[in-house]
């Protein structure tokens, strides 16, 4: 399944996208999140493009061969999910499958809870609804405490984000001067030893680190996670584009938090919902925690599925992530299926 190269300009905005699927094919769009690219689909992508779906995963808003901001205000979720319209409008279609990851999730979760007439259904990997879109100060009180006493760490597995904010230029530059090694120290499979323990973002601010680690060691490359050629597109479009742009999504809680509670139906979401969790996902930790509990009061057509992964899902299970993916779209859409020609 071959995928191709495209961009999209609208209202001065630039959205580059990769494609894979008959054109006329019902479109999923899959949103990518931090510090990543469109590529990191690539797997769905041909997976779902072979299946007869018009499969879309574009380059978000600061990144990659997207258009690039100097603002914090600038990464808004109102204003992403104002491109991600835009794309979808391009591409011809009334409505897609939205599927994100990381803060791709808070992404397709507003555009599924604003927007429910631009959408046949929602998926997410690792965050689940009503958690991100609403801002640091809400997903701070599902942390679990037993994990993580509040006397020692108030923000939890968060404290990474309020790193951000209180500390953001001295936080990207440790990103800048090293994104080869922080690269490859980001992209880990999943370690099931971690599960019990407090994740090192949840030490940002006392190690002065948005990992907990100021000096950032030279790992190999975890070949069970990413290519060589996907980690030298990263560090290139990171090193072309620097991490101000991605990282200044953690810098609107606040607005996003205003935006989303101007949700259609009180924040309840009727269309059917996918929720995909990484049982070694430490940070977006929802197998010990509260953390996706508010989402199956708001998501009232709701399935769940669990996957022994680390953060980095789609890349480090494919196929199970697809396997997940496409028996739900069988089940929760099947009049979007698409038709044998």
């Amino acid at each position: 399944m071959t995928i191709t190269e495209h961009s999209v300009k609208k209202n001065s905005h630039t959205t580059f996208y990769l494609a894979a699927g008959p054109e006329d094919g019902p479109l999923i769009i899959f949103i990518h999140g931090w510090p990543e690219l469109s590529i990191s689909w690539r797997h769905q992508l041909t997976a779902l493009g072979a299946l007869g779906f018009r499969a879309i995963a574009p380059d978000m808003r600061g990144y990659g061969r997207s258009s690039i901001y100097d603002k914090h205000s600038d990464y808004a979720q109102e204003l992403i999910v104002g491109d991600m319209l835009d794309l979808l409008d391009s591409l011809g279609g009334r409505k897609a499958v939205w599927v994100g990851h990381d803060w791709g999730s808070p992404v397709v979760w507003n555009i599924a809870s604003h927007h429910p007439e631009r959408c046949h259904a929602v998926a997410s990997l690792c965050l689940p609804y009503y958690t991100l879109e609403r801002g640091l100060d809400h997903i701070i009180t599902l942390v679990n405490r037993d994990r993580y006493p509040e006397n020692e760490f108030p923000a939890g597995q968060w404290d990474y984000m309020r790193y951000y904010e209180e500390n953001f230029d001295d936080a990207i530059a440790q990103l800048d001067a090293n994104v080869n090694n922080f690269m490859k120290l980001a992209f880990r499979k999943g370690n099931p030893e971690g599960e019990h323990q407090p994740t090192l973002t949840a030490m940002a601010r006392r190690n002065h680190a948005i990992f907990g680690l100021r000096d950032i060691p030279d790992l190999p490359r975890d070949k069970d996670v990413i290519t060589e050629d996907d980690l030298k597109s990263y560090i290139s479009a990171l090193e072309r584009n620097g991490f101000f742009g991605p990282s200044s999504w953690y810098m609107n809680h606040t607005t996003n938090a205003e935006y989303a509670k101007t949700a259609q139906n009180n924040g309840y979401l009727d269309i059917p919902a996918l929720f995909i969790a990484a049982h070694y996902d430490y940070v977006c930790e929802c197998i010990h925690s509260r953390l996706a509990e508010p989402m199956r009061t708001y998501c009232l057509n709701l399935s769940e599925e669990i996957i022994r992964s680390g953060h980095w899902m789609a890349l480090e299970k494919p196929t199970e992530v697809n396997a997940a993916l496409v028996k739900w779209l069988v089940k929760a859409i099947p009049t979007v299926w698409p038709c044998p020609k």
